[in-house]
């Protein structure tokens, strides 16, 4: 094969390849893999271009004995780790006096399969732990009842008061799973249906009284006099407003004030469609800026202790994330120690 064919053939390929001859040294290279292995490589000897040790004993290998192999390539690029997976070939390079057994690598980037199951790892991972500190206690709890405490009343009515703590918190856990699993299941789907913002939201603040009373904290909704109908899913956008309300109440702290407000349908820059704003608002401590960009990360909490003593499981925003995903809409987050917390939903309404 003349090098003028295996130059065309490389830089014909869509990822990133290179063509190491017998001789050791790289024949060709297409513009792909110079921008990720450098400029010039063409004429060296593989080792000075590709220096990971165990891509270079996949290729040594294959012009060994000629069979396919893989390996995995790792580098940087703008500081985010990549992972290549490299397929090593054998091909007849060269013609004549210069034939001989060349190899054909090419570089796939999986990073992105890396990724996801490094998530799924640690998904696994948080899940197990949230759920073992509960059954611990409660393991822990039943063994006292079945033993010091057998015939003590008073610690059995406060260690079952316990129990049943940790069993809602589980409960509460295993519910917001499923709720996560299903609108992600959903996310790709456009919701349909006409939802009236208006009675949604009053409905949602109606139901969030009791709350707000036992938090000494107050509640305010502010409401367009024009009618808002967006399309939606409506269990689920009051699930939205259900959590960032139920989030300020909770985190706000006593005398904390929560406002609601609900603008007119106009156009949204950040959607390039006419949208609508739903403001959740409070006075309470604010979020350290440092943390924003992770709020809706799984399991991610700013104070652990604090949230599980509130009854979070981690998930909330997580799920709130998804699902203003699915209605093609945008989640803002404005906070600042001291400042209160804004989160800002913008919906599209057409």
């Amino acid at each position: 094969m003349s090098q003028t064919v295996v130059s065309s053939l490389v830089e014909a390929m869509p990822l990133p390849a290179v063509v190491i001859g017998a001789n050791e040294r790289i024949e060709a290279a297409n513009a792909s893999a110079q921008a990720l292995l450098g400029q010039g490589i063409e004429g060296r000897h593989f080792i000075t271009a590709l220096r990971q040790p165990a891509l270079l004993d996949c290729i040594e290998s294959c012009l060994r004995d000629g069979l396919a192999r893989k390996a995995d390539f790792l580098t940087t690029e703008n500081t985010q780790d990549l992972t290549y997976r490299v397929s090593c070939a054998p091909v007849t390079t060269r013609e004549g006096a210069l034939r001989g057994r060349g190899v054909m690598v090419a570089f796939e980037d999986v990073t992105h399969l890396e990724k996801a199951g490094r998530m799924r790892r640690d998904f696994v991972a948080n899940v197990s732990h949230e759920l073992r500190t509960p059954l611990t206690a409660l393991l822990g709890f039943i063994e006292t009842l079945k033993g010091a405490a057998r015939q003590d009343p008073a610690a059995q009515q406060r260690f079952l008061g316990i129990m049943e703590s940790e069993a809602a918190r589980m409960n509460r856990l295993v519910g917001d799973l499923l709720s996560l699993s299903r609108v992600e299941a959903d996310e790709r789907v456009r919701p349909t249906d006409r939802v009236d913002m208006k009675a949604l939201l009053q409905s949602t603040v109606s139901g969030l009284v009791p709350l707000a009373a036992d938090a000494q904290a107050r509640i305010a909704l502010h409401l367009p006099e024009c009618s808002v109908i967006i399309p939606g899913d409506e269990d689920q956008l009051r699930q939205v407003f259900t959590n960032l309300a139920e989030n300020a109440i909770k985190y706000g702290g006593r005398d904390c004030e929560v406002s609601i407000t609900l603008s007119s349908p106009a156009y949204e820059p950040r959607l390039r469609v006419p949208g609508v704003e739903i403001t959740v608002s409070d006075t309470g401590p604010g979020i350290d800026e440092i943390h924003i960009p992770r709020l809706t990360e799984r399991f991610y909490r700013v104070d652990s202790h604090r949230s599980r003593e509130m009854g979070g499981t981690g998930l909330g925003l997580a799920i709130v994330k998804h699902i203003v995903n699915r209605h093609r809409g945008r989640l803002r987050i404005d906070s600042a120690p001291g400042q209160g917390s804004q989160f800002k939903v913008i919906l599209p309404v057409e």
